[in-house]
């Protein structure tokens, strides 16, 4: 039986051409003691040549280095990466609150659902351009903007990263559109009317809101601990909140570094507050929650609190739509009214921008007073 005849590689100037089983030609060449190959195989010898004569003149007139080939395999990979696949990425590189991770999940599920799948290099200023306005004829404009800004965002990074060369947001304005719907707080009689239709047991929850300007997960997670009961006053700190994820509640930082902040209370507010806080239950147990469920350990669901207690309290005050955080509207208002400059209400409200402070801050029907106030002062004064 004959020997069956070895295949040997053949030599193509500094390159090697190699008869591969099938019958077609593989061709190769070394740089600095590695050998690279040709990506694909050819039918024709003469054409495995071709390519390593190609490669040596690239190679001599430096239009090739192994660099070069790490790079063209980074650029392919990046061109190939989808937004979801990237804004996945992205979130893993800082720590961020588990609310603002579900909230960018959201937001990627949903408004940029049409461009997750799409690769990075795919997503051009007229596929933007495209995309904001299938959303605002949507009609959710607030949420549009909220998705165009983690999109402008992600992508900006994306350019840092060298996925991409420009960011192709460029819609002015997108970032600011609003749906123009405002949260109007409640006038002192609505919250009287509010106050006196809460259960005694959840009070001290709705002055925190409105005299403390506490958010409702900061609220929620106040121990006992957390307030300190003096003569005429209560001190309320405010080092935690805690926010539902998937039906999860998680205990964490306050939403911005501001949150964390100590709080005076007086009058009414101050009174109910410490009659809570005073109740037996807490009195051998400082870390317990000052708002718990029902079973008197879990965290308070706003959905619970919602239906019946603030539905009845709300309706009792005529403003049936008025939702709970109008009440940190209310504090923000009365806080300017008593003579708070901005930066004082930024404080007590946890705020980092003056900016959205501002908005906490509403006209009321006292144009009277103020004109009367103006008309008392004293002669000649400017």
């Amino acid at each position: 039986m004959a020997t069956p005849k070895k295949r040997k590689a053949t030599r193509a100037a500094a390159g090697y051409v190699r008869k591969l089983p099938s019958g077609r030609y593989q061709a190769s060449h070394v740089h600095d003691g590695v050998r690279y190959t040709a990506p694909m195989t050819y039918d024709a010898k003469v054409d495995a040549e071709a390519w390593i004569r190609g490669r040596l003149t690239d190679v001599a007139r430096g239009a090739w280095s192994p660099g070069m080939v790490e790079q063209a395999a980074a650029a392919k990979k990046a061109a190939s990466t989808t937004l979801a696949e990237y804004v996945e990425t992205w979130l893993a590189l800082k720590s961020r609150r588990p609310r603002t991770v579900e909230e960018y999940r959201r937001l990627i599920r949903g408004p940029l659902a049409e461009l997750a799948p799409l690769p990075l290099s795919a997503i051009s200023v007229d596929t933007v351009k495209q995309w904001w306005g299938v959303q605002l004829a949507g009609g959710k404009v607030t949420q549009a903007s909220r998705a165009y800004s983690l999109l402008s965002t992600v992508l900006s990074e994306a350019v840092d990263d060298g996925r991409i060369s420009v960011n192709p947001c460029r819609v002015k304005g997108a970032q600011t559109e609003r749906t123009g719907k405002k949260v109007t707080p409640p006038t002192d009689e609505q919250f009287a009317a509010i106050v006196a239709a809460t259960p005694e047991h959840l009070r001290a929850l709705v002055y925190l809101a409105a005299d403390a300007g506490l958010r409702w997960g900061e609220a929620t997670e106040l121990r006992r601990s957390d307030v300190v009961v003096e003569a005429d006053r209560v001190l309320v700190t405010v080092a935690r909140a805690v926010v539902k994820v998937r039906g999860e509640f998680i205990p964490g930082p306050t939403k911005t570094e501001a949150g964390v902040r100590s709080i005076y209370v007086y009058g009414d507010a101050a009174a109910a507050i410490a009659r809570h806080v005073d109740a037996d239950r807490f009195r051998f147990n400082p870390g317990a929650l000052l708002f718990p469920a029902s079973d008197g350990v879990s965290h308070l669901s706003q959905s619970t609190f919602h239906t019946p207690t603030w539905n009845n309290a709300r309706t009792a005050a005529g403003r049936p739509d008025m939702p709970f955080h109008a009440l940190r509207h209310y504090a923000g208002t009365r806080y300017a009214q008593a003579g708070a400059t901005p930066r004082e209400t930024m404080t007590r409200l946890g705020h980092t921008s003056l900016a959205v402070a501002l908005r906490y801050q509403h006209a009321t029907d006292r144009d009277a007073e103020i004109a009367a106030r103006m008309a008392k002062r004293p002669a000649g004064t400017a």
